[in-house]
């Protein structure tokens, strides 16, 4: 309860910095990481929900558009103007994406097979898109990747060897990428 941190949760006097990253949770959520990154803090976990689009998904992502570009522009402007992108990675991602075939009442249903994730900064080569899917975004087409070739490029971005890096299982060193797993080189700066 003594941590510098701490103080990094008064956003009391940020009214600028408001108004860039825009007066909402996920706003005031990402101006805090900005701060408690810039105290040293090393993992910051911002949460979006609102994402489980059954019905009206248009009207839905035009309203997570309008709250999380601000946000996330500003902290990436944030982060580049003192240099903390470098060693600082921003991402945006989901446990699966969206059939692209439409569901009831313009919704989508759940869909594993082919989905984004968005990164920036923290070691990753800017403007890369890596991979394709296939004519209606249904399977990977191009460049598929596995969670393991993903934990393995996170691994390495984070300075980790997935190769060598274990935990223990039951007495036993265990891999992460154990099952296989290749660092995407395309995707690293």
């Amino acid at each position: 309860m003594k941590s510098p941190a701490l103080k990094a949760f008064d956003l009391d006097h940020e009214d600028k910095a408001l108004a860039r990253y825009g007066e909402t949770e996920f706003g005031r959520g990402a101006l805090l990481a900005n701060r408690l990154t810039k105290t040293g803090v090393r993992f910051v976990k911002l949460n979006r929900g609102g994402f489980d689009n059954h019905s009206n998904i248009f009207q839905a992502m035009r309203g997570h558009g309008a709250v999380m570009d601000p946000a996330l522009a500003a902290l990436i402007g944030d982060l580049a103007t003192d240099g903390r992108h470098e060693k600082t990675l921003v991402m945006v991602l989901s446990e699966f994406g969206r059939t692209p075939l439409g569901q009831g009442n313009d919704g989508r249903d759940h869909h594993p097979n082919a989905f984004s994730v968005w990164m920036a900064g923290g070691g990753v080569k800017g403007g890369t898109v890596y991979g394709t899917t296939d004519e209606l975004g249904w399977a990977p087409a191009e460049n598929p990747v596995h969670v393991n070739d993903f934990q393995a490029t996170l691994l390495r971005l984070f300075g980790l060897d997935h190769e060598r890096l274990t935990v223990n299982h039951r007495g036993l060193g265990v891999r992460l990428t154990n099952l296989g797993g290749n660092v995407i080189e395309d995707v690293i700066a």
